[in-house]
């Protein structure tokens, strides 16, 4: 059955849950990992997310998107440049600078930071956190981490 707004509406049962990103940042169309990277460059091209959830905006249709975890997982961290900047390479294929000020660990530990514009959440892959490790210290005062980049050091705060 179809929605009066069409297939993949929000409503239509035969399409709810179909996209799904697994916890390692993979697009999975019922079930069925996708690998076609020009089917993967639209699926996150049009990715949004709202007080509803992840979903996939294409004009008037929303198709609902399952997220394990986060839709964009960090696989590496390089120097960008200036020696207080560091550029994120993300599971989509993009770069982009890091927003420091978005780091955050959660009770368990894991890394995360805010990416395309503080639109998205990204979990830092086990990788990326080895990089990020170098420069990290822990502030004898506090016993909280501590990202050390140039003159800056950004105190690593737990999620809410």
């Amino acid at each position: 059955m179809t929605s009066a707004a069409g297939p993949g509406a929000v409503g239509d049962p035969g399409l709810s849950g179909a996209f799904r990103i697994d916890r390692d940042g993979v697009w999975r169309h019922e079930g069925v990992e996708v690998t076609h990277p020009g089917v993967l460059r639209n699926l996150y091209a049009n990715l949004c997310v709202d007080a509803e959830g992840h979903h996939l905006q294409a004009g008037p249709l929303r198709v609902p998107v399952q997220v394990d975890d986060t839709p964009f997982v960090v696989i590496r961290t390089a120097s960008g440049g200036p020696p207080d900047a560091l550029d994120v390479y993300l599971s989509d294929g993009s770069r982009e600078p890091l927003d420091v000020t978005s780091l955050v660990l959660d009770d368990r530990g894991t890394p995360y930071c805010r990416v395309k514009g503080g639109r998205f959440r990204a979990r830092l892959s086990v990788s990326a956190w080895l990089q990020l490790a170098e420069r990290i210290e822990v502030d004898p005062g506090s016993g909280t981490p501590v990202l050390i980049l140039g003159s800056q050091r950004i105190r690593l705060r737990r999620a809410d």
